[in-house]
């Protein structure tokens, strides 16, 4: 829910409350286990129209959360994630479409997940949490699109993990998906993927406070998480934005010598990035969301071809990549594309040109903008003919 806050502050802002929807029957996830109850912590922007044909579902990436546009409070200095690209006027505009945003099961800014209480205990679930798959996120998405009365979606859209979760609602549910739009994501992760968050995840399982998974009454691992938080900020960033915007500067512009004190501006940034990240994420949530990013591979249900596992799919794509990442290169994105245009899928496809790495799709970028507007523009005014 939200509501335009006029006058309270210099210039005009959008309050948005977190709202939570639980369906007691549970979900029976991928690996035959039942998780119940289910919780859906979401957000949305914007107003649903009377046809209930303009909601669009915003799905987020490892580290995000259902606050995916406006403030939280008129004292809130940080808007939502993706707050650049929704709102009035901007590429998900809030004046024609209604966004929905919820936090992935397994998470931990309200949706079920490992720090949740387990019904059964009386406890923290930690590791006897269930492991959950990108298709078991989206079919608890499904839950929550069934709850607020949407038959079918005028589009998914996601970056990076949500992106995965874009492409796994067009297999899904076919039916409920008028189009699609996956950023900076692949089919399926690359070794070198796998093996960056393997690290990240080692770096958990070493802290002295790790405990196995069962911290919650003690001291969290925050060593480990922020370690974690720090080597995946690596792979989001471009060495040559990383050149650009560091180079081998210190900290302290003075002179400094050359000992173990020294500060270069990187190690600055990115330890500021892992304290950071250790406020707001939890370490068992880092490790099953890692995992699902993991395990999630399109080919692995269609006999390992990318071609045959688009064969059924109804939906209209807007696939975007970014020419400097190397997490999720373009050549992953083109794979998409191939498989589709074989299949005779309507598919657009942008390579922006950037030297922001992965993490362009997070920040202002006019060109994906304008691809995302003129997309979903074309795809409501035939939604509506």
């Amino acid at each position: 829910m939200n509501r335009d806050i006029n006058n309270l502050t210099k210039e005009n802002i959008t309050i948005v409350e977190t709202e939570y929807f639980t369906f007691g029957s549970g979900l029976i996830l991928s690996n035959g286990e039942k998780l119940s109850p289910v919780t859906i912590a979401y957000e949305t922007y914007g107003t649903l129209n009377s046809e209930k044909s303009n909601a669009i579902l915003i799905n987020h990436a490892l580290s995000g959360s259902a606050h995916a546009a406006g403030y939280h409070s008129i004292n809130d200095t940080n808007p939502g994630w993706w707050d650049l690209h929704i709102g009035p006027g901007k590429a998900f505009d809030t004046n024609i479409y209604f966004i929905i945003c919820s936090n992935v099961i397994g998470g931990c800014s309200g949706s079920t997940g490992p720090s949740s209480i387990n019904p059964a205990t009386g406890k923290h679930y930690g590791p006897d949490f269930p492991m959950v798959t990108i298709s078991d996120m989206v079919n608890a998405q499904y839950e929550l699109i069934k709850h607020l009365g949407i038959k079918k979606l005028l589009s998914v859209a996601g970056g990076s993990m949500g992106g995965m979760q874009a492409l796994q609602w067009t297999l899904s549910y076919p039916e409920m998906v008028n189009s699609c739009i996956a950023i900076a994501t692949s089919a399926s992760l690359s070794a070198q993927g796998i093996a960056f968050n393997e690290v990240g995840r080692q770096a958990i399982f070493n802290d002295p406070s790790w405990n196995g998974g069962r911290y919650y009454d003690y001291e969290n691992p925050r060593a480990g998480l922020s370690l974690a938080r720090m080597i995946g900020h690596i792979t989001y960033l471009s060495e040559k934005h990383m050149h650009e915007k560091f180079g081998r500067k210190f900290q302290d512009s003075g002179v400094r010598d050359k000992n173990l004190s020294s500060e270069y501006m990187v190690e600055s940034y990115l330890k500021h990035q892992g304290v950071k990240f250790v406020e707001r994420f939890d370490a068992n949530s880092y490790i099953y969301i890692t995992r699902a990013i993991d395990h999630f591979d399109i080919k692995e249900d269609h006999g390992g071809s990318l071609i045959s596992s688009f064969e059924n799919v109804t939906a209209n794509y807007l696939i975007i990549s970014f020419t400097t990442d190397w997490l999720y290169p373009s050549d992953n994105a083109k794979d998409i594309v191939k498989a589709l245009r074989v299949n005779g899928k309507n598919v657009n496809y942008t390579d922006i040109v950037t030297d922001n790495g992965h993490d362009a799709f997070l920040l202002p970028n006019d060109i994906m903008g304008k691809n995302i507007s003129n997309f979903l523009k074309n795809e409501f005014k035939k939604s509506i003919n």
